[in-house]
């Protein structure tokens, strides 16, 4: 399928395991981190299996992502110190987060985060013994003590707070650009998302809330976070910022908003949705 005009929400089908032999695939370059792009490529593609075969880079690993229509689709990592062949350049992902659509975004974004798991997993972390890539799953397995490790992801939930017409936003201590944004936090072993959400708002601004409602969720591969998004309403407390996470917490009415989060983000998102429950 021409990449130009494919749909890829609806024409992409993530598999692990592909036939051998195809005519034509796409390769999503992938080195320390940074993605290759076509010199005067916009919005930004794949190499066709042309211009993979022809670039002059050699793949450390190849993994298969799935296929769009029909058309394989692969991640390769490259060595971190190899050069930009002439006619391409290597991007953070970053700057991908509003030139691209979203579905690619996400197809980006998981050919980065297999390439950095599997890089990750040479070696067993209990024995030590090398490990190998698993043949029906997505998963490398250690050779001596038979131990799996899968694709890390860290569920993380992310809530807009309330009060009446104002929204409580934060901005993070190291967060890049100058921008206020909904509360963020990992889920810790033994909680659940509920439980989450009560304790990182409460650690981080030192406010409590109740009647929490599941919004909607978001991977977010900065490294590998599965966002799980709230709302919630204020209950009682005072904004007491934890200084390590937080550089400024306020209220702010809704007709009157900070520099906002990018509508790429699910914090855009649910600042969005109550804005327009609000207007």
């Amino acid at each position: 399928m021409d990449w130009e005009y494919a749909n890829i929400r609806e024409d992409f089908n993530p598999g692990i395991v592909t036939g051998n032999s195809h005519d034509a695939s796409y390769h999503i370059v992938v080195s320390d981190g940074e993605i290759l792009c076509v010199d005067g490529a916009h919005p930004w593609r794949p190499l066709t299996q042309d211009e993979w075969r022809w670039c002059g880079l050699e793949p450390m690993s190849t993994h298969y992502l799935g296929d769009l229509g029909g058309t394989p689709i692969f991640a390769e990592e490259v060595n971190p110190d190899a050069e930009e062949p002439p006619g391409y350049e290597f991007d953070s992902l970053w700057s991908f987060l509003t030139s691209v659509e979203q579905p690619v975004f996400y197809l980006i974004g998981r050919a980065k985060q297999l390439v950095e798991w599997h890089r990750h997993h040479h070696f067993c972390g209990a024995c030590g013994a090398e490990t190998s890539t698993a043949p029906i799953d997505r998963s490398r397995k250690c050779e001596s003590c038979n131990l799996a490790f899968y694709p890390r992801l860290s569920p993380s939930i992310i809530v807009l707070v309330t009060r009446g017409e104002e929204v409580l936003l934060a901005r993070n201590a190291h967060a890049r650009g100058n921008f206020y944004s909904t509360l963020a936090g990992f889920v810790e072993p033994g909680e659940s998302i509920e439980e989450t959400v009560h304790r990182e708002v409460f650690e981080e601004v030192g406010i409590r809330v109740k009647n929490l409602r599941y919004y909607n969720s978001q991977s977010w591969p900065f490294p590998n976070s599965l966002m799980l998004g709230f709302h919630a309403e204020y209950e009682s407390g005072e904004i007491t910022i934890q200084e390590e996470e937080i550089a400024d917490a306020q209220w702010f009415h809704y007709t009157d908003m900070p520099n906002k989060p990018a509508m790429m983000s699910i914090s855009g998102w649910l600042v969005d949705d109550f804005v327009k429950r609000m207007s």
